[in-house]
């Protein structure tokens, strides 16, 4: 562990998202001295149409004393 869970909207290439990963392992490896066999990631693509109901209220809002870093979008609870 640990799984990490990247939500964005649609669009990014599987270039970006293979980068991102490689970074995000090594950061978590480098970090919290995992080995990278030890870290998963994945992408969930959310339309932006769909962004409030379905990562904005339950993972953001209604999560908001979990934050480590808040957005600079939306209401503040």
């Amino acid at each position: 562990m640990p799984h990490i869970v990247v939500k964005l909207y649609p669009g990014k290439s599987a270039e970006q998202k293979a980068e991102l990963t490689d970074a995000i392992v090594r950061a978590v490896t480098g970090i919290l001295g995992s080995g990278p066999q030890a870290v998963s990631v994945a992408f969930e693509e959310v339309p932006s149409d769909a962004w409030t109901e379905q990562v904005f209220k339950p993972d953001i809002l209604d999560k908001w004393d979990t934050l480590t870093k808040e957005p600079g979008y939306g209401p503040r609870p």
